[in-house]
């Protein structure tokens, strides 16, 4: 099966969603894939002062002016999208990636693993891990940027069936495009993290952003690695259907070879 799948990076404006969408948008617009995944909190920035600032970027879905621009897009264009953005349910805020699709159905994931000063802002995700259906019924999983650390994220949705993880990032620790490779390897599926560049100031608080987005085979192949600067978008064929075969070698299966009685979680 020949897949088309891409990667976006970019620098946002912090407390600017409007800005940020048009640039996206602007981005999008020529764009032909069948699946593109954007960074985390990609429409608000990332270096929050206060809950007030949040509440002032953050929006519902489907209500939200930001996530109807997407999914028109989506639907217009002709393919899936993940994006990240900051959610307000019932008084609550997430940090939360959307699937958008071209029929225009749509799911959310709320971030797991809360990353440093996210804690003061954000309540911990309660959708778990779950597999979705993208573009031509590929299954798709969404783990976002911190998530990384934790390999239960990746195996969970490994082993619901996720052909391509998709990973909304915005990544300032040095480690993660690494260890993403491990990701993959160990699980054998396509994995695509999408991260954000520039250097984010908000008075005396600020955060610099390692960028090298990436997409990875089923082998820890690098694919795709941008630039740790600058914006654009980077893409490449797959077969999603390689990631259902976890044959390592002739007698070694990556999960059929697992002994969970032995394991400790």
């Amino acid at each position: 099966m020949r897949y088309r799948v891409a990667v976006l990076q970019y620098e946002p404006r912090l407390l600017e969603p409007q800005a940020n969408l048009e640039k996206l948008l602007d981005m999008l617009r020529g764009l032909e894939t069948d699946l593109v995944v954007l960074p985390e909190l990609a429409l608000s920035g990332y270096v929050f002062a206060s809950r007030e600032e949040v509440a002032k970027v953050s929006e519902s879905i489907p209500d939200g002016a930001c996530f109807q621009a997407l999914r028109d897009i989506s639907m217009t264009r002709d393919f899936s999208l993940v994006y990240g953005f900051a959610e307000h349910v019932n008084g609550r805020f997430y940090n939360s990636s959307a699937l958008i699709n071209p029929d225009g159905s749509w799911h959310v994931y709320r971030k797991t693993h809360l990353f440093n000063r996210e804690k003061l802002f954000f309540t911990p995700g309660d959708t778990g891990f779950e597999v979705h259906k993208a573009k031509h019924e590929v299954p798709i999983g969404m783990m976002i940027c911190f998530d990384w650390q934790f390999p239960e994220a990746a195996r969970t949705l490994s082993l619901k069936g996720a052909r391509i993880i998709c990973h909304p990032s915005n990544l300032v620790l040095p480690w993660c495009q690494q260890a993403m490779i491990t990701r993959s390897l160990e699980n054998r599926v396509f994995i695509i993290t999408s991260n954000r560049v520039g250097t984010e100031r908000n008075g005396d608080l600020q955060e610099t952003f390692t960028g090298a987005s990436q997409i990875l085979s089923t082998k820890g192949e690098i694919l795709v690695r941008m630039e740790t600067t600058g914006s654009g978008i980077s893409a490449c064929e797959i077969n999603p259907d390689l990631a259902a075969s976890k044959k390592v070698t002739e007698r070694n299966d990556a999960f059929s070879d697992r002994r969970p009685e032995f394991y400790q979680l």
